[in-house]
């Protein structure tokens, strides 16, 4: 796990005052080694934490005519050096993954990019044709974001390291619309105007004084098939076993992160086969309302593995936030952001890689919301005019009547009703909210609706929060809050073999009495019964009742002192904060999405400096 800043020039000149010090700015993904490079109008940044092949594998490697930086781990790259050794006579002068990728690139082409297992970011120069080529992992585990200018190409793991060459901070309004609705920004946006991100499974190929060319490598989706339970449940048990055995893979100590849920129990059971005495690690609040730690516990008892936990308090959340906004690079107004990245200043202290349960919702149907086309299905099957009819009686029923929402929902079709899992601002709240035109999430989505067609409702939820939800919130926080500590995150349910073993389910093998029915099944045995049949808790986070108390104090304070009044109405959400510190109502989601904006537009403008920081960070 590192982090990585290339610049390709446009003219072939790589001076770019300012180049070491944005690399500065990425230490904390990679504090072991430095590594700069300057090559034929190409200069290589590279932070290094070493996982693999400690003593040796400093990049950039090279091989050949190819010089290669990436950030993230490549699961198969012993049998692809063994093959490059066997088929091509390749000679190599480590152990490690860089130099293989480069020699892959150099025997294979770009297209080597289809054989790697893993998650991953990767720049890589072809000196003999002038190419550079970029490349994102299927599913956007590792991030990876760019910005085009006249003197050339920026290419970096983090934005905080190009915002120092975008010559101001600008709100991009279209994507701050997108954030207000969705908690997050949408790829391949971000809130800088200047700045974007190369799409989960796409390879981006500059040559030098062109423009930049974006395809598509990888498109994960789900097509379910008429499959025989037991066949596909052994599918699953037989790819996520080896999995999680090639996510161990490590010269450093590994450690497993736990919750109440399924998901991560079977990694950590799964882990324990090859990794006894693997320590986990967990987190909870000191309201028990919303603590999982004693769930954690006997999941942890039950599979003889010592845990820790992580307690986190009010005060906590005030000193750690605007850390953790700086972290996230742009706003994500997941309130569970908090929790993990004290977590993983936890388990940072003992290990330097851990496995976590990411994924599996998406893939499986982990989601309670993925229930709702079978619970709406009786009004969405009724002819147009009464559907029509029942959407006018909606209209007319008063806000918070019992059966409005159901109403509201049943008669509006599926690619205007879902966009995720998040629904913060709607557009007219948004109108009331916003100092400028709202961009609608159809604008997000649309494109994915016509990509899934023919699926039915629930794989077409699945494949809409694929794209969207799972790259930008859920592995966007995960990444970045395990980071801000310098601990490398692995995720095995996002596996090319388990992502195939579970895009072929049918909808009766995903939903029933429980979520995620395929995947309970193919764990049974492995894990404890009362973990499979545990219903998801979905990470809790008492974020209504902490701003009731002394973190909404502070929030009212930041909100009231921020400089967003141009982008923003600050008064209507201060009248928000108001009415839900007074508990007439719970505008909690609300109030923490307007505040996560706040902070981070206030380190756009008086950045905090970075050794304070990092100290908060560890």
């Amino acid at each position: 796990m590192c982090g990585l800043l290339v610049f390709a020039s446009a003219n072939g000149t790589v001076a770019v005052p300012g180049l070491t010090e944005a690399l500065d700015r990425l230490q904390h993904r990679g504090p072991d080694e430095t590594g700069v490079a300057l090559e034929a109008g190409v200069a290589f940044g590279f932070k290094r934490l070493a996982i693999v092949d400690v003593a040796h594998s400093r990049q950039p490697a090279r091989f050949g005519n190819w010089t290669v930086v990436f950030n993230g781990e490549i699961y198969n790259f012993r049998q692809l050096r063994a093959e490059l050794m066997r088929t091509h006579g390749a000679v190599f002068g480590t152990e490690g993954e860089a130099e293989v990728l480069a020699a892959a690139f150099h025997h294979w082409g770009p297209s080597a990019v289809r054989r790697l297992r893993g998650m991953f970011a990767i720049v890589a120069w072809d000196r003999e044709s002038g190419t550079l080529h970029a490349m994102r992992d299927p599913f956007g585990i590792k991030p990876l974001y760019l910005m085009r200018t006249p003197d050339g190409l920026f290419l970096a793991s983090e934005k905080k390291a190009l915002t120092p060459f975008t010559g101001g901070a600008a709100v991009d309004a279209a994507a701050l619309s997108h954030y207000l609705t969705l908690q997050y920004v949408p790829e391949p946006a971000t809130l800088h105007p200047g700045v974007r991100r190369l799409p989960a499974g796409h390879t981006l190929t500059y040559r030098p004084g062109g423009e930049p060319v974006v395809e598509r490598h990888f498109r994960p989706s789900l097509r379910p098939v008429a499959t025989p339970t037991d066949q596909a449940v052994a599918a699953i048990r037989d790819a996520l076993r080896d999995s999680v055995h090639a996510h161990l893979q490590a010269e450093v100590p590994v450690g497993a992160f736990l919750s109440s849920g399924v998901d991560s129990a079977a990694v950590v059971a799964l882990a324990r086969e090859r990794h006894p005495g693997i320590r986990t690690y967990t987190v909870g609040f000191d309201d028990d309302r919303y603590s999982e730690i004693e769930a954690a516990s006997e999941t942890a008892a039950a599979l003889g593995v010592a845990l820790t936990a992580t307690i986190v308090r009010d005060e906590d959340v005030i000193a750690g936030l605007p850390a953790i906004v700086w972290h996230l690079d742009d706003p994500v107004a997941d309130p569970a952001v908090v929790p993990l990245y004290f977590l993983a200043r936890t388990a940072a202290r003992d290990v330097t890689v851990v496995l976590s349960g990411e994924g599996a919702d998406e893939l499986f149907a982990g989601y309670e919301i993925y229930r709702e086309p079978a619970a709406l299905a009786g009004v969405a099957k009724l002819p147009d005019p009464l559907r029509r009819g029942l959407r006018a009686l909606s209209a007319a029923l008063p806000e918070g009547v019992r059966g409005k929402s159901f109403l509201d929902r049943a008669t509006t079709p599926i690619d205007v009703r879902y966009y995720g899992n998040a629904r913060i601002f709607g557009s007219a709240e948004k109108a009331l909210l916003m100092r400028g035109p709202a961009d609608p999430h159809t604008t997000v989505t649309a494109p994915l609706y016509a990509e899934a067609a023919d699926l039915d409702d629930v794989a077409t939820m699945q494949y809409v929060d694929l794209h969207t939800w799972l790259p930008g919130d859920i592995l966007t926080k995960a990444d970045r809050m395990t980071m801000a500590h310098s601990l490398e995150l692995r995720v095995p349910f996002l596996d090319r073999a388990v992502y195939a073993a579970a895009a072929s389910l049918p909808t009766g093998l995903k939903l029933g009495r429980m979520t995620k029915l395929a995947l309970r099944e193919a764990v049974r045995g492995i894990v404890p019964d009362p973990v499979v049949e545990r219903r998801k808790l979905g990470f809790p986070t008492p974020t209504r009742v902490w701003l009731r108390g002394t973190v909404g104090e502070w929030a009212a304070e930041v909100i009231a002192t921020s400089d967003v009044d141009h982008l923003i109405d600050v008064s209507y959400v201060q009248r928000l904060l108001s009415a839900h510190r007074r508990g007439k109502a719970d505008h909690s989601r609300k109030v923490w999405t307007v505040l996560m904006f706040c902070l981070w537009y206030g380190q756009q403008h008086t950045t905090p400096p970075l050794h304070t920081l990092r100290t908060a960070a560890r």
